[in-house]
């Protein structure tokens, strides 16, 4: 008894357009035909097609599927396990993540972690905080998190400082920050190695630190944070 491509596609539950495709890419043998012109399906290729259902079910690619002989789908199998594997541990972070997002209600422009003190943060230190997330290791972003719930006078008075600022006041707002800044150091010294292998040049981390600050910051700003090193290198030297 011989089926029809209507009745061998009923019988693996698939449909005679995949069939002819099966057909055409070499993955099914094109059965003998009867006189009348129709093919004449027989239970090898119900048992082929079957198969070939069978493993694109597993999420083996058809391509691979037809490059296949019949004794080395372990390999194939193996390989799309590690595969899953991969993909499932990464979607397992992104959950993890988005539990972070969802539960401290995060902006998605900063790491997770930065949630809870998104409101101290002006548009720059976001953008900056963004930047640096991808330089340096979780431990120091950490420590940067750590520097970001800070909030008080200074630096209140930092983030609303205008561009065009007289040269006392940045000195003055710089003496206050100082010590603060200072102590912040001591108490969390960033001592880490960047995340990612940069080079020398103009990718270095401390070369894209230094290009984000001047790109976020107004003038005045940038003056302040000068005079804040200067004060904490002279500090160092003594």
């Amino acid at each position: 008894m011989a089926w029809s491509t209507r009745q061998l596609a009923d019988l693996a539950g698939t449909t005679i357009k995949a069939i002819r495709h099966y057909h055409r890419i070499g993955l099914l043998d094109v059965p003998e035909r009867a006189s009348n012109g129709y093919k004449q399906y027989r239970t090898e290729h119900l048992v082929r097609l079957l198969h070939i259902r069978r493993l694109s079910d597993l999420g083996l690619p058809l391509s691979q599927i037809a490059e296949m002989s019949d004794g080395d789908s372990d390999e194939s199998i193996r390989a799309l396990d590690d595969e899953l594997a991969a993909t499932i541990e990464r979607l397992q972070r992104v959950r993890a993540e988005l539990a972070l997002v969802l539960r401290h209600r995060a902006p998605t422009d900063l790491p997770a972690q930065f949630g809870p003190v998104a409101h101290n943060l002006s548009d720059a230190d976001r953008a900056l905080i963004s930047v640096c997330a991808r330089l340096f290791t979780p431990k120091t972003m950490g420590v940067i998190h750590t520097l970001a719930a800070v909030s008080d006078d200074t630096d209140r008075d930092f983030r609303g400082l205008p561009a065009d600022a007289d040269e006392d006041t940045i000195k003055a707002l710089a003496a206050r920050m100082f010590p603060v800044i200072r102590t912040l150091q001591e108490q969390h010294p960033l001592t880490e190695e960047p995340a990612a292998q940069y080079g020398t040049g103009p990718t270095s981390p401390a070369s894209v630190v230094t290009q984000a600050l001047a790109d976020l910051y107004n003038p005045a700003q940038l003056r302040v944070i000068h005079h804040v090193n200067d004060l904490l290198a002279d500090d160092a030297d003594r």
